[in-house]
């Protein structure tokens, strides 16, 4: 990583993931294998954000529930956004990595090492709207052919989400600030 950390993939350690490096790594992955409308790609930094703008909006939540929905792609800093239909030809193998690697980061920052299933399906639902979102907005799918595949989001506009693609730069930068709020929050609250 350019923090200078080793991670290991098939044994990654909470001691060895760094914020800066997820931010840097996330911002310069594509969603969407990069076929997407905009003079910049569509990152995975700048969808986490939508995700977590989404799960925000339509729940209520705490501080670590906020930061595990900003978080829920971190893996993929180290391995790559692979589409969906993919991961299911790969198999088990890929999302044993990647469970792995959510564990260490999710350690690294004193979270649990996974959502449970309440909440992964909170954070899935809001996954979803991005990705309709996104689909309809950036990646040339009809309104129609969306519903098909991620059903029709309901209280979310496109008009509240940042889906202008930005510069990884920025994506990176937003994406650390978020991540820092979010840390002052679950800070606060944890405070008697």
């Amino acid at each position: 990583m350019l923090s200078g950390r080793r991670l290991d993939l098939l044994d990654p350690s909470p001691l060895d993931v760094e914020i800066a490096d997820i931010a840097h790594g996330l911002a310069r992955v594509a969603r969407w294998n990069g076929q997407t409308r905009g003079d910049h790609a569509f990152s995975v930094a700048q969808h986490c954000l939508v995700v977590e703008e989404v799960f925000r909006r339509c729940n209520e939540s705490t501080p670590e529930a906020l930061q595990m929905t900003l978080l829920h792609d971190a893996p993929e800093y180290v391995i790559g956004d692979m589409i969906s239909p993919f991961k299911s030809v790969v198999g088990g193998g890929y999302k044993a990595v990647e469970q792995r690697l959510e564990a260490a980061i999710h350690l690294r920052f004193s979270l649990p090492p996974h959502p449970n299933r309440e909440l992964k399906a909170l954070i899935k639902k809001a996954d979803t709207v991005a990705a309709f979102f996104e689909a309809t907005e950036l990646a040339g799918f009809s309104v129609a052919e969306a519903r098909k595949f991620f059903g029709q989001p309901r209280g979310i506009t496109r008009d509240m989400l940042p889906l202008d693609p930005m510069p990884a730069l920025e994506a990176q930068q937003r994406f650390l600030d978020r991540f820092h709020a979010i840390e002052a929050d679950r800070a606060a609250s944890r405070k008697p």
